[in-house]
């Protein structure tokens, strides 16, 4: 089997994930089932490795789109100095009586408890933008993007980050790790961690004892996240896979998108954009204007977001005239084997 263009070098494949931003509802199932089984440690209360945000929005860490990272160029010869997010940014962990908030009938048992919290994940949840009766939003779920220039490695001096030569997850070395924190400013999407108790930076890890089959029985698993989302919204896979869902919707159809690729680090994480009806008039009557700009999509997404939608909206109009679409297949089918296709294959 020929290997995709988008390897790092020295890694033999590249697992890559694919979220189909059309199914995500937000109920953070995905969220919590990290949480509960990767940072519920001293030191990780603040950390969501996952994270659900609402778009428009802020997003968590706070405006972490304006705090920089990344390369400079395409060359990858200089790396964009970003910003250290101050911990007001990600929200402190609040605490609640749970006696009170689950058995009293008064709305101030729901409050954390101390001072009142001015921001956190999630704080301007299901806001969005757009005024009655064209607002909009919708969800976008984040893990480490696990890219294939990742500026979180190169920025660090110790070099305690780095990728896995066998399926190009990123991770940092605790034991090379010394908390100098450039990791998290190098990274532009703001996924590394800083663990102030163990004075050492923590991230997303892809959840690979499970797809190393580490677990009781033994059997390869997806990450936490994708197992756990109720809507089966995540694909996980090889990138080089040239017969897995994850290749076909990146480099044969281009539907599958990543975040921000003006950073240039190539992240791993892909997104189906979403789509959403026109605007609609004051007589009720549709329009010819998107309801989610094209422009803030494009900001996302970059210029490849035109096509992508153009070739799903075309394959769709295919299958609704009675044609097969392998594509829309993919973005509809609930076998879990489609869903997560994480064995060796042949090369």
């Amino acid at each position: 089997m020929s290997q995709s263009t988008s390897l790092a070098e020295g890694i033999d494949h590249q697992v890559a994930m694919v979220m189909d931003l059309n199914k995500c509802i937000g109920c953070q199932t995905c969220t919590v089932g990290c949480k509960t089984t990767w940072t519920e440690r001293e030191g990780t209360e603040y950390m969501y490795w996952n994270n659900v945000e609402t778009k428009p929005g802020k997003g968590y860490p706070r405006d972490w789109e304006q705090k920089g990272g990344g390369w400079q160029s395409e060359s990858r010869s200089e790396l964009n100095n970003g910003e250290l997010p101050p911990k007001e940014d990600y929200g402190r962990p609040w605490e609640f009586n749970y006696d009170e908030a689950l058995f009293s009938p008064s709305t101030e048992a729901l409050r954390p408890q101390g001072e009142d919290p001015e921001w956190g994940p999630n704080w301007d949840e299901d806001q969005g933008a757009g005024k009655h009766p064209n607002s909009q939003y919708f969800y976008i779920p984040r893990i480490c993007n696990h890219c294939t220039h990742p500026t979180c490695v190169e920025a660090c001096p110790r070099k305690a980050l780095y990728k896995r030569s066998e399926d190009g997850v990123v991770l940092v070395d605790q034991d090379r790790c010394r908390g100098y924190r450039y990791c998290v400013e190098g990274c532009p999407y703001k996924k590394v961690y800083y663990n102030a108790v163990k004075k050492t930076s923590e991230k997303c890890i892809f959840c690979y004892p499970r797809i190393e089959g580490e677990g009781p029985d033994g059997e390869t698993k997806a990450p936490v996240c994708a197992e756990e989302c109720t809507t089966q919204l995540r694909m996980v896979g090889y990138l080089d896979d040239r017969e897995g869902p994850i290749y076909k919707l990146v480099e044969q159809y281009e539907v599958a998108l990543p975040l921000h690729p003006e950073y240039q680090t190539d992240p791993n994480i892909y997104y189906i954009p979403p789509f959403a009806p026109p605007q609609i008039d004051a007589e009720g009557e549709t329009t010819e204007f998107d309801r989610i700009p094209m422009s803030y999509l494009e900001d996302l997404f970059g210029d490849g977001i035109h096509d992508a939608m153009d070739t799903i909206e075309r394959e769709r109009a295919k299958v609704n005239r009675g044609g097969d679409s392998e594509l829309m297949e993919m973005l509809t089918s609930e076998n879990p084997a489609q869903q997560y296709r994480l064995e060796v294959f042949d090369e």
